[in-house]
């Protein structure tokens, strides 16, 4: 599977399938979410939410393929993210895309 955040791919003629998308909401328990409460009044890089938004990109990612694959895609392109906070130390991604099929 290939996956651009162009809308197309050089050399292919590419026909449009449809909107492809995966989400996830992704937390840490409670004892990373207190340490990292308290690294912030410090400064300096939350690892652990670092690693739960890179896990769950990686998911929502997986999510978005597999409706591609359904779909009989070769490509998924103009590939975006995006994410918004559920609740404190709690986040939801989505990866979206349009599912093509080479000609």
């Amino acid at each position: 599977m290939i996956l651009v955040n162009t809308d197309y791919i050089a050399g292919k003629d590419l026909e449009m399938l449809g909107l492809v998308k995966g989400s996830t909401i992704q937390s840490k328990h409670m004892g990373k979410d207190i340490a990292q409460g308290f690294k912030s009044l410090v400064g300096g890089e939350l690892t652990s939410y670092n690693e739960m938004m890179s896990e769950a990109r990686d998911l929502a990612t997986n999510r978005m393929i597999a409706e591609a694959e359904a779909l009989g895609a070769d490509a998924v392109v103009n590939i975006r993210y995006a994410s918004a906070a559920v609740m404190q130390g709690a986040a939801e991604v989505m990866a979206y895309g349009t599912a093509v099929r080479f000609r």
